[in-house]
């Protein structure tokens, strides 16, 4: 584990560049620290070590998940949760929390729009169980991340949404004024349109929204069904 920890940080430290560092920190309001490499570098420097032939065993990996979640520099926590997905097919019960912590810590849209449809989204189709807990206290914190990956976790769901759950998630979150939550409601809105145009054309006519959530919920609906 510690092998590929070092390689990883030596390979992701010895392509840094400082100039386009400050420029992606810039556009990520300075909330970050960047080494400074553009996604498709990234990408390709990261692709060994996911090969899944030399991937290290579930236990190992979420334990560097979450060391690399606690360096400042931004790419680890890129790599960290596409290292977090290949294991999407062996999620277990406890594996959540993990996810919770990913939310909640080293917090942005960058990362929550990746952890909540594709982690938490692939969590919650394996452990339908849990969800009802965990998306009713997402809801109720005061965590503008929690509650914007309550609202997005069915970003792919596509037939499988649950409108009965996302129309009392919105409801109890349309009121909010911030941003980041108008915004993923108009986006959840939007998706599920490519699915059910005429389910979220009478759910924006009928539930009140803001006008960024309806006018991102209704762009891909042409207005002539209105």
């Amino acid at each position: 584990m510690q092998i590929f920890l070092n390689t990883l940080i030596s390979e992701f430290n010895a392509h840094a560049n400082i100039q386009i560092a400050h420029t992606q920190a810039t556009y990520m309001k300075n909330n970050f620290i960047f080494l400074g490499l553009k996604t498709p570098l990234r990408r390709e420097l990261q692709k060994p070590f996911l090969v899944k032939t030399f991937l290290p065993v579930k236990n190992e990996a979420f334990q560097m998940i979450k060391f690399l979640w606690q360096k400042p520099e931004r790419e680890f926590h890129y790599f960290a949760q596409e290292l977090a997905f290949k294991y999407s097919e062996q999620l277990e019960e406890n594996d959540i929390l993990l996810f919770e912590y990913m939310v909640t810590h080293q917090s942005w849209w960058d990362t929550v729009d990746f952890i909540a449809p594709k982690l938490v989204g692939m969590y919650f189709k394996q452990f339908p169980k849990k969800r009802n807990k965990y998306i009713t206290k997402w809801v109720k914190t005061n965590n503008i991340w929690l509650q914007r990956s309550a609202i997005l976790f069915q970003l792919h769901y596509k037939i499988e949404l649950d409108t009965v759950l996302l129309s009392s998630i919105i409801n109890e979150l349309k009121n909010s004024n911030d941003f980041f939550i108008r915004k993923a409601i108009g986006w959840i809105l939007r998706q599920y349109s490519r699915t059910n145009p005429n389910w979220v054309i009478d759910f924006v006519k009928n539930n009140n929204l803001n006008n960024l959530s309806s006018r991102e919920a209704l762009r891909l609906i042409k207005q002539t069904k209105l």
